[in-house]
């Protein structure tokens, strides 16, 4: 009686094993889609834009590594930053991108692959405010940012005076475009392209140290992740990674990612 009452639970643990096995890379070759998910942003196809899926620096390096195993790219949009990890561990998703920051606080949840772009945190002021070049001058500043992001937690430390943390994903431009914020702190990556769109913006003070954006994925995925990391490294060795940097951040791009880094 005993075993008969204990074998539907353990058809159901298993059950439970199964799906949650469905979810490396093998499963998605089955289901043939591999869902991206990333927040909007659509001040021009930096990594992934929902408005055209096809272009941005992740974009074509997920799509290449799709193409290599027979899938098709779903784009699956979160709202907010501090949603992707819930999103990705609820199975919403596959594969967290879009300019995703590696933390250390998100590898207690989930796994990364090697490093897909490096990044900075780094201040933007626009004209006519001057570039800000010392964390004295950041702290009188009011400055925004972008709640549930690395930037947020930089500028947190920081200690400014006047703080807006509610600027929308792909918000920073339009704030300093409108006078909302006198600065405004944002990745690199972000910064290269607002710099490049407007000549007015201009980029100061590096904030905390050099970090990576890579692809998130499930702890449970490890075939993926061992793909992922593969086809990195491959888009290194065939000269992929820098002719998409120069295409996406511009000729000055290399420079100042060293730059950054140092």
């Amino acid at each position: 009686m005993r075993i008969a009452r204990l074998l539907p639970a353990l058809c159901g643990v298993a059950l439970c094993a199964g799906v949650a096995g469905a979810q490396d890379l093998p499963a998605i070759k089955t289901a043939g889609r591999l869902r991206v998910l990333a927040v909007p942003v659509n001040e021009g196809p930096q990594f992934i834009s929902t408005e055209r899926p096809q272009e941005g620096f992740d974009a074509e390096i997920l799509g290449g590594f799709a193409r290599l195993h027979g899938l098709t790219v779903e784009v699956v949009p979160v709202e907010t930053w501090d949603g992707l990890v819930p999103a990705l561990l609820k199975g919403k998703g596959d594969v967290v991108a879009g300019g995703f920051t590696d933390t250390t606080a998100r590898r207690a949840q989930i796994a990364f692959t090697r490093e897909v772009f490096p990044t900075r945190d780094v201040v933007l002021t626009r004209t006519p405010n001057p570039p800000i070049t010392t964390l004295e001058e950041l702290r009188k500043a009011h400055v925004g940012t972008i709640k549930g992001t690395s930037m947020s937690d930089a500028v947190a430390a920081v200690g400014v005076a006047r703080w807006d943390d509610t600027l929308p994903p792909g918000g920073v431009q339009a704030a300093l475009r409108e006078g909302r914020v006198t600065a405004a702190v944002d990745g690199l990556e972000s910064a290269l392209v607002a710099a490049r769109n407007d000549p007015d913006v201009h980029m100061g003070l590096f904030v905390g140290t050099s970090q990576s954006l890579a692809y998130g994925v499930r702890k449970e995925s490890p075939a993926l992740l061992a793909a992922l990391d593969d086809y990195l490294a491959n888009t290194r060795r065939a000269g992929t990674w820098n002719r998409l940097v120069v295409k996406y951040f511009g000729p000055a791009a290399p420079e100042i990612l060293r730059r950054a880094r140092q």
